[in-house]
């Protein structure tokens, strides 16, 4: 295999690796929020808000790491 063909087979790893565990980050937390809202319904509001910033901030690193995989793809 030539290098230009393995960069873009790891940009290819990172990038489902960082989609993978961006999904499961934000899975947990859904789950999370969900099992809090439901434990006590008042605070539902504070913890969506919580839910959706912590969910921006995983998906900002995966955009990061996606962003970095197609640089290291598009280099060689």
């Amino acid at each position: 295999m030539t290098n230009v063909a393995l960069a873009f087979l790891a940009a290819g790893i990172g990038a489902g690796l960082a989609i993978i565990g961006a999904a499961l980050g934000i899975g947990k937390l859904a789950a999370a929020a969900m099992d809090a809202t439901g434990r006590q319904p008042a605070a539902g509001g504070d913890i969506r808000t919580t839910m959706i910033i912590a969910a921006a901030l995983i998906e900002g690193a995966t955009l990061f790491a996606l962003v970095v995989c197609i640089l290291l793809a598009i280099k060689t």
